[in-house]
């Protein structure tokens, strides 16, 4: 376990790298043999704007990864944070408990609050207006949501005071999770069911993708499942059932265009309250 923190701890580059591309073309197979849906498009023309995303939110995490270093150096010089105030425990359990810790601040609250605020909620549509959820959806993101999830993430390494190796371990494991969960595959219901009760299962997190409310705001979580079931955001619904985007940004077409995304923030729009397909 000692060698596998190390190795995060002083992860190159390169080795991310192969990481996000290995998790995308590894999901991206699995569609074609596995496919929940049978998507009718070009997949390699809807990847695209998903692409560009996905490398200006590589760019904006490069460029801010200084504060992340320097954040994971002074918690740990200076014994702050959450899990340096407990009492000493096993390696493995510092490095779970870090990683279910960062999981929270930086992927459940964070997305949590994009819901809730309405000018982080316009900035995050970019991410829920995909007609055709799959793997490449996962790092469709605004550069301005990017900017904003990498501060959730900076909080939640303050306030953990988890070591780099952890941020990097958990940066990692986000990234692959996410990859899975929006990946356009079709896993056996009881599988799917029984892995939502620890992690976040593709069902599960596509249910959050579902074009009306309330299901758009249920399901926030990118790891483990816990934080849902915990704070009451979790909801369910069968898959056949499931229509993509969201109902009142319904041009596939425009939603389709990087342009167009990169403007979708700015424009007027007032949130709905409630559907009235809530499945009893």
């Amino acid at each position: 376990m000692e060698n596998f923190i190390n190795y995060f701890e002083t992860i190159p580059s390169s080795h991310r790298s192969l990481i996000l591309v290995g998790g995308l073309t590894f999901f991206w197979l699995l569609e074609s043999g596995l496919p929940l849906f049978q998507f009718k498009y070009k997949k390699w023309r809807h990847a695209l704007p998903n692409l560009f995303f996905t490398l200006t939110t590589v760019i904006i995490n490069f460029v801010l990864a200084f504060l992340l270093l320097g954040t994971a150096d002074w918690v740990v010089a200076n014994n702050f944070g959450i899990i340096n105030w407990l009492p000493k425990m096993p390696l493995v359990l510092y490095a779970f408990l870090g990683v279910f810790l960062l999981d929270f601040f930086g992927a459940y609250l964070a997305h949590f609050v994009e819901h809730k605020v309405k000018p982080l909620w316009m900035v995050h549509l970019v991410h829920h207006t995909d007609h055709n959820v799959d793997t490449t959806t996962a790092n469709r993101h605004h550069p301005i949501e990017s900017v904003i999830r990498f501060t959730f993430t900076l909080f939640g390494v303050f306030i953990v005071g988890a070591p780099i190796a952890l941020v990097m371990l958990y940066q990692a494991m986000s990234l692959i999770f996410s990859q899975f969960t929006h990946a356009n595959i079709k896993l056996p219901k009881t599988l799917d069911k029984t892995l939502s009760y620890f992690i976040v299962s593709p069902d599960m997190h596509k249910i959050h993708h579902h074009y009306r409310l309330p299901y758009t705001d249920s399901n926030y979580g990118n790891i483990f499942s816990v934080w849902d079931r915990l704070f009451g955001t979790y909801m369910y619904m069968d898959r056949e059932n499931l229509i993509y985007g969201v109902d009142v940004f319904p041009d596939a077409q425009k939603n389709s265009h990087i342009k167009e995304l990169l403007k979708q923030p700015f424009q007027n729009y007032e949130k709905p309250t409630l559907s009235a397909d809530i499945e009893k």
